[in-house]
């Protein structure tokens, strides 16, 4: 007779004692199954001992987490957490080195453990462990230690980061300046500062006052800190942090040494390179959002000088001697064939965007490109007026779609890794992308034979070719320009037709009625993809309420499909063989899929609820957990993850897969099977109907008697 669903069968092992195998009765209290447990050793008091599992992190079993036990866990019997964490605080007062040091290793390994945490916190442990970092004489592995157990009872969230003092946080930022013995010492002192400069703004002022720029250069490998010192700087502050890095040489550094590096980029430092580059851009909102001003004399120079640069040859001054009237009169005309639409260019500046940002972006073509800019004025000068290209209507136009590609002035996202090496490789380079492409919307505007009526439509195809070679992500704006400008007129409208063809094939009556008879096939290979990548299994981030974690864990589906197995993993530690995974989750007791909001890690940590991006690679899966239920909780470590485990456990509980993902991957697959049929059939019109079906004969006479035998 098989045992009832709330005893589990499981192991209880005690130092210099012979384990025990118990059934537990997970309805019986934990305070009696601890009794029975002791009494069984013969121990009193059993109120001065708790369980723990023995696998992984000793976390200790509490009322809320005993549903993890399943049959066949090993779990521990060890001192009290209240007793433990009085006993190992008591230690780090003692004048022993060595025991404290013994001390502090015991308390990292059971400080991820939350029930520990809070016993530690309220015995006054983080007051403690914060005069070990502040006035200990010990730089070595001591304050490692001290540190790395002071992190992990801040990860809980029960303490806010805010709380913290100046001259501890000012001590910590002396371990970041000082050359250490220890190399443990200055990551950790990294990461808290990155924790208090996003957690706390008054806090964050005092990192960035103290931490040396010079100093976070030393330390790139932890970009976290410098990134976030930049998104919590104000926009003018920004731009002297980035200007002083940038005269340092960080832009090449980062070209050369990671961008090209040997190493492959992580996901990490990817996003840190995106958020670099969002912040570098978003410098051009301000020069974007500020109309000219007519009554700057400084603009007015500046206006002046696009002009001179183009009408007036070195040593010569065509309007000396002329009236003011005259003078005005010409400079009017002249204005005009450079390409405004109004004779006072303040009023085509008035418009933002792009604002100023587009007379930035024609002086530095005037400037640095003199021939290029002077060859284009003169060269649509000279044209017919019906085809000559408006040289400044056509930046001002240029200057908006370029910032529309590149999102400037967009937050920056908390997950996107979207970054292109090509504004690593130079100085100056949204500038230099602009002078690249007014000469290829100038080229593309003869190849179109373009007039003044087809200026949105030489737009349009500028935009396309833009965008195209944008996602191609050159790694130089010499490559960037090389296939650009290889995206000729003919090429786009040849890429356009065959883009349309496809579309009008397999919007076919018949292709669409052959597409429809594959779907269930090409779903059920898709279906057999996911449960393969979910035996494969995924490396998690443990998510908090303040930001993401070092914390990982490790889940995956076992081969026969019937268990979710799942456990904690070292960080740096390659994914472990899923029989080693201490966890397990019966897939016949999963009850529902749940993303998003309604997640219910979601629903505790509010700031996950502001963090959109965060919140859309949430889920959880609810199970049955005796007459209540649980939740298995999730954050995917990106958006395609996300889609896959969705899938996954969609199709564990006999639902639809209703991802993208799976909408592209059909589509794909669609799309690769349909050609594939119609290989037989290349340059056969496809009719739109089905041809007629005949008439039936007049008489079946042609039928053969098969009785009538022959002689």
């Amino acid at each position: 007779m098989a045992p009832p669903r709330d005893v589990v069968k499981i192991a209880v092992q005690k130092r210099d004692a012979i384990p025990q195998l118990i059934q537990l009765d997970q309805a019986k209290p934990l305070a009696a199954v601890l009794k029975e447990v002791c009494d069984a050793w013969s121990l009193a008091h059993s109120e001065r001992y708790a369980l723990q599992f023995a696998d992984g992190h000793k976390r200790y079993i509490t009322e809320s987490n005993r549903s993890e036990i399943k049959n066949g866990s090993i779990l521990c019997l060890s001192t009290a957490p209240d007793l433990e964490a009085e006993q190992l605080l008591g230690v780090l007062e003692s004048r022993s080195r060595e025991g404290r040091r013994e001390a502090l290793q015991h308390l990292v390994l059971l400080a991820p453990d939350m029930t520990f945490a809070q016993e530690v916190i309220s015995r006054e442990g983080l007051q403690k462990l914060g005069t070990i970092i502040e006035e200990g004489d010990d730089l070595g592995e001591e304050l490692a230690l001290a540190l790395q157990v002071f992190l992990e009872l801040m990860e809980h969230g029960v303490v806010s980061w805010e709380t913290l003092s100046i001259p501890f946080v000012k001590k910590v930022i002396r371990y970041v300046n000082m050359n250490l013995m220890d190399p443990s010492v200055q990551p950790l002192a990294l990461r808290l500062l990155e924790s208090v400069t996003l957690s706390s703004p008054t806090l964050g002022q005092v990192v960035k006052s103290e931490v040396p720029l010079d100093r976070l250069l030393v330390h790139l490998q932890v970009m976290a800190l410098l990134t976030a010192l930049l998104q919590g700087a104000s926009p003018v502050d920004r731009k002297h942090m980035l200007d002083y890095l940038w005269q340092r040489n960080l832009r090449q550094f980062i070209y050369k040494s990671i961008i090209h590096s040997a190493a492959p980029l992580g996901d990490e430092m990817a996003h840190h390179l995106y958020v670099l580059q969002s912040l570098t851009l978003g410098l051009l909102e301000q020069r974007m959002r500020t109309p000219l001003d007519p009554y700057s004399q400084e603009q007015r120079e500046q206006l002046q000088t696009l002009r001179q640069a183009a009408f007036e040859l070195e040593g010569e001054s065509p309007s000396a001697g002329l009236s003011a009237d005259r003078r005005r009169s010409l400079c009017a005309r002249e204005f005009r064939k450079l390409g405004f639409t109004n004779s006072n260019p303040a009023q085509d500046l008035e418009r933002v965007p792009p604002g100023l940002l587009a007379l930035d972006n024609m002086l530095y073509f005037s400037k640095h490109a003199p021939s290029a800019y002077s060859r284009f004025v003169l060269e649509n000068s000279s044209r017919e007026d019906k085809h000559e290209c408006p040289f400044a209507r056509s930046s001002i136009q240029l200057t908006v779609l370029l910032c529309e590609l590149l999102r400037v002035g967009e937050p920056c996202s908390e997950t996107a890794q979207d970054f292109s090496p090509m504004f690593f490789s130079q100085d100056q380079s949204f500038h230099e992308l602009f002078c690249v492409s007014i000469q290829l919307l100038n080229k593309t505007w003869k190849e179109m034979r373009a007039t003044q009526e087809d200026f949105d439509k030489v737009m349009q195809v500028v935009r396309e070719q833009l965008a195209r070679t944008l996602a191609l992500k050159p790694s130089s704006l010499e490559l960037f320009r090389t296939k650009v400008n290889a995206l000729t007129y003919a090429e786009v409208l040849r890429l356009r037709q065959t883009e349309r063809l496809h579309q009008e094939v397999t919007l076919a009556p018949p292709i669409l009625e052959l597409r429809e008879k594959l779907k269930p096939e090409l779903m059920g290979l898709i279906r057999q993809q996911r449960l393969l990548r979910l035996c494969e299994g995924t490396l998690f981030r443990k998510i908090s309420s303040r930001r993401r974690q070092d914390k990982l864990w490790f889940c995956c589906l076992s081969p026969n499909h019937k268990v979710l197995q799942y456990g904690d993993v070292e960080d740096g530690a390659s994914p472990p063989a899923p029989e080693s995974l201490p966890e397990q989750l019966p897939v016949a007791d999963l009850r529902a899929l749940l993303t998003g909001k309604d997640c219910p890690h979601v629903r505790e940590k509010g700031s996950l609820k502001q963090n959109k991006d965060l919140c859309e690679l949430a889920f959880s899966v609810s199970y049955d957990h005796g007459e209540e239920e649980a939740y298995l909780n999730f954050i995917a470590p990106s958006k395609q993850e996300f889609h896959l485990w969705t899938d996954g456990l969609s199709t564990l509980l006999g639902s639809p897969m209703g991802s993208e993902q799976t909408r592209l991957d059909l589509e794909q697959l669609l799309t690769m099977e349909t050609k594939l049929r119609l290989l037989e059939l290349e340059n056969v019109p496809i009719p739109e109907q089905p041809p007629p079906i005949p008439p039936p004969p007049t008489n079946f006479n042609f039928c053969y008697d098969c009785s009538v035998t022959e002689p």
